[in-house]
């Protein structure tokens, strides 16, 4: 095995799969023993994936001239109606494609602040999800049998009075929880799991200022997130359960979070 002193470089080369094989063994357990580290890599793996959602299928797709002119300066940016995702995800394509021209690019005009909040917070919750869903030893930071002070820690942090929903009845039982960064606020997320492994889990937040509701995937054959905004909170619920069933969980946990924070 390969001993050497590791860096915040070697994080980012593990993520781009560019770390050498017989050098993984002692990177790994470097990371297990570095925590500020391991939180780095969880975070930077977590940015990497919501990217990645969010422009899947369009990267690849060529750039309009145009907007490629813009990118390069040879254009004038015009002020126009707010533009959809489609737009900001091809100006991303530009960027990428060009190279050297990002800081342009992101003071211009506002953009990258127009992306509706429930796909923001299901792109987040999904991206969290897939990260440590897929953990066995380091899946939560507080297990489900230190429940009170799990809620009464997320709740302080989060700013929610925040209380685990019982899913006992949908067959998913509590596996514990952790804080994760959301935007420029933070978020709870709890992990639940059944008799046969799979696990989903919820993604709470105190930084909407919206109304909305539905379903989003950001993969065919990813997981989904059933979410809900109301002004001061949005949650999303993630698995790869079939919809139906997701939906049933969902409604659940809503209804319980919901009178948690009435309560």
């Amino acid at each position: 095995m390969i001993r050497r002193d590791f860096s915040e470089r070697d994080i980012h080369m593990a993520l781009d799969g560019e770390l050498p094989a017989d050098e993984r063994v002692a990177y790994e357990t470097w990371l297990d023993a570095t925590p500020e580290m391991k939180a780095k890599s969880a975070r930077y793996s977590a940015d990497r994936a919501a990217l990645r959602a969010a422009f899947a299928g369009v990267l690849d797709e060529p750039v309009p001239a145009r907007l490629q002119k813009v990118v390069l300066g040879e254009a004038p940016i015009k002020a126009t109606a707010p533009r959809s995702r489609w737009w900001l995800a091809a100006a991303a394509a530009a960027v990428l494609a060009v190279g050297g021209v990002g800081g342009y690019l992101a003071g211009a005009d506002g953009l990258g602040q127009e992306d509706p909040a429930e796909d923001q917070l299901a792109e987040q919750a999904i991206a969290a999800h897939v990260i440590y869903a897929a953990e066995q030893r380091h899946a939560v930071e507080v297990p489900a049998s230190d429940k009170d002070h799990l809620q009464t820690w997320l709740s302080n942090r989060v700013g929610l009075k925040l209380v685990a929903p019982d899913l006992t009845a949908n067959g998913f039982q509590l596996v514990g929880g952790r804080l994760l960064p959301a935007g420029q606020g933070k978020a709870a997320m709890l992990l639940y799991q059944d008799d046969k492994g799979e696990r989903l889990s919820l993604f709470v937040t105190a930084e909407s200022s919206e109304n909305a509701k539905g379903t989003y995937a950001s993969a065919e054959d990813g997981p989904q997130a059933v979410y809900w905004l109301d002004k001061g909170y949005g949650c999303a619920v993630v698995g790869s359960l079939p919809h139906e069933r997701l939906a049933d969980v969902a409604k659940s946990a809503y209804m319980q979070l919901v009178n948690g924070l009435a309560s």
